[in-house]
């Protein structure tokens, strides 16, 4: 047993440092696919939060609007103009605006096409809804 040493006592020799070279390099190279993807499906989740939010906000402000203007047809065409307003140009294409009085409410409901990763380019086939409702100003 003169002859062996054990792990412990042995130390890395240039021929051994050289054998290793590179190991980080493949060990990332393995690993980007999996990054790429993870930061694709984290992106598309952003797009889709982000939609719901434009959406609820839409809605909002269309019943804002709605509920500002005088009753009849004006009023539909201030809650979908409001509506459309603050939407980019990829989420107002393919938005609609519905906006409805009854029971002395007004309410509005937006839906959105989800982009699949750029907006503007292609849309999920579902769509996302926003809604929201006020009660109607009374005129004096």
């Amino acid at each position: 047993m003169r002859g062996m040493r054990t792990t412990a006592s042995r130390r890395p020799c240039a021929r051994d440092r050289d054998r290793d070279r590179g190991q980080v390099t493949i060990e990332f190279l393995g690993m980007t696919p999996t990054i790429l993807v993870t930061l694709v499906v984290l992106w598309q989740l952003v797009l889709v939060g982000y939609t719901f939010t434009l959406a609820g906000n839409a809605a909002d402000e269309a019943v804002r609007a709605a509920t500002a203007a005088e009753r009849g047809g004006a009023r539909e065409g201030a809650c979908e103009e409001a509506g459309l307003d603050k939407l980019s140009g990829a989420w107002a294409g393919g938005a609609n605006v519905d906006c409805a009085t009854g029971g002395g409410f007004v309410t509005a409901d937006v839906r959105l096409d989800v982009p699949i990763l750029f907006p503007g380019t292609v849309s999920f086939p579902f769509r996302v809804t926003g809604h929201a409702g006020a009660v109607e100003e009374e005129e004096d």
